[in-house]
């Protein structure tokens, strides 16, 4: 099994997006950062039902690289809880998984 994680997050703008998405690949907590294209979501927060426009990220890691993924999306995102979700990846092109790892890694 590879050690690669997909992470999905939103931010509510682009400019945040971009932001964040640079930050992990400049520092080498990324490999890759996919900026998706706005959605709607409507979630329940506080007690009310609510819809934002959000623009969501594929971040491609390590399993070693999520506690400094983790904590720069909580330095750089605006909402105070921010989505934050990690899937293991259990399959992938070997080659692509070795890159990930290469680019995750600080130098």
């Amino acid at each position: 099994m590879s050690s690669v994680l997909l992470i999905f997050t939103n931010l509510p703008d682009e400019a945040s997006a971009q932001t964040l998405a640079a930050h992990l690949v400049e520092h080498r907590l990324a490999a890759c950062v996919n900026q998706l294209a706005p959605c709607r979501s409507i979630y329940r927060w506080q007690g009310r039902v609510e819809t934002a426009q959000e623009v969501p990220l594929l971040i491609k890691t390590t399993h070693a690289q999520y506690a400094a993924v983790e904590a720069a999306v909580i330095e750089l995102h605006p909402h105070a809880v921010p989505e934050l979700i990690a899937l293991p990846v259990s399959a992938g092109l070997p080659a692509y998984l070795n890159w990930v790892h290469e680019e995750s890694t600080p130098e």
